[in-house]
């Protein structure tokens, strides 16, 4: 039996590790091959690890394990030449591409931001997002399908606190981006969407600078600690969700079967948005 991508080509951005290389697993297992980037280099303005080389290569052999073809291309979502160059590697490697997950993302939760933390954050999320889609629009086939990674904090009306503010302008200025673009290329039958997930258990989540913002009563706070506080943001009981639980819905998105949803964010967020409204 054919699996729900077969035979399509997907781009995947920060498919190093986390959300990004859940997705090209869950694609390879459905019949999809893989165009896994990634910059696999820190930034000093996020104060957790980046993906990395060795990553981004466990990342192919995994979606070869699947008896799927990969290509690594190692690529800055800041610059619209690299990105550009990414898909004219991955198409010559690959012979095409149907499927965009415009995925990248960093956050930085420094209690002093400086302008350069306010730049890196909306240059990856916001632009680097742009120039992924925008690089690869001329290339995608009718039906194609563009995926955009928001945040349940587009959502929240207070955002993710000070240090987040260039998160959740970021994730908030997708909304009227996938909009327009879903739009512009409706006639052509591609589709453009985006996921919004609430805390996904991923390094931009577990670590110390947003255990911190859960738990500013506490000097050194835990996993542990932090857990409580990062479940009240849903209305389901849980703090967080899995990388896999995106990727499912990631897979529809990418699939036939969304033939006819686009310009939407979909909530994967344990109801967290139920809590929004008035």
């Amino acid at each position: 039996m054919a699996g729900r991508v077969e035979g399509k080509v997907a781009f995947i951005t920060g498919a190093a590790h986390g959300q990004g290389r859940s997705h090209a697993i869950r694609l390879a297992q459905e019949g999809a091959d893989i165009v896994a980037v990634d910059l696999c280099q820190d930034y000093d303005t996020v104060g957790y690890p980046m993906g990395t080389q060795e990553e981004l290569d466990q990342t192919v052999k995994a979606v070869e394990a699947l008896d799927r073809r990969a290509v690594k291309i190692v690529a800055d979502v800041r610059d619209p030449n690299a990105m550009a160059a990414a898909f004219e590697t991955g198409i010559a490697e690959l012979g095409k591409v149907d499927v965009i997950c415009a995925n990248a993302g960093i956050a930085s939760y420094a209690a002093e931001q400086t302008r350069q933390h306010y730049i890196d954050v909306l240059n990856v999320n916001l632009v680097g997002v742009i120039n992924t889609v925008l690089a690869g629009l001329p290339h995608l086939p009718r039906g194609g399908s563009v995926i955009v990674t928001g945040s349940l904090a587009a959502l929240l009306k207070g955002g993710i606190g000070e240090s987040g503010s260039a998160y959740t302008l970021a994730k908030r200025s997708l909304v009227p981006f996938v909009q327009a673009t879903a739009a512009a290329v409706a006639k052509e039958f591609i589709r453009v969407n985006g996921v919004h997930p609430t805390n996904c258990n991923t390094d931009l989540l577990q670590n110390d600078g947003l255990y911190r913002i859960f738990r500013p009563d506490l000097e050194n706070p835990t996993r542990e600690d932090a857990a409580p506080a990062m479940a009240t943001l849903q209305q389901m009981p849980v703090p967080w969700i899995e990388p896999e639980d995106v990727s499912e819905l990631v897979l529809f998105l990418a699939s036939d079967a969304s033939k006819y949803l686009t310009g939407q964010f979909i909530n994967c967020d344990a109801g967290g948005h139920l809590k929004t409204l008035d």
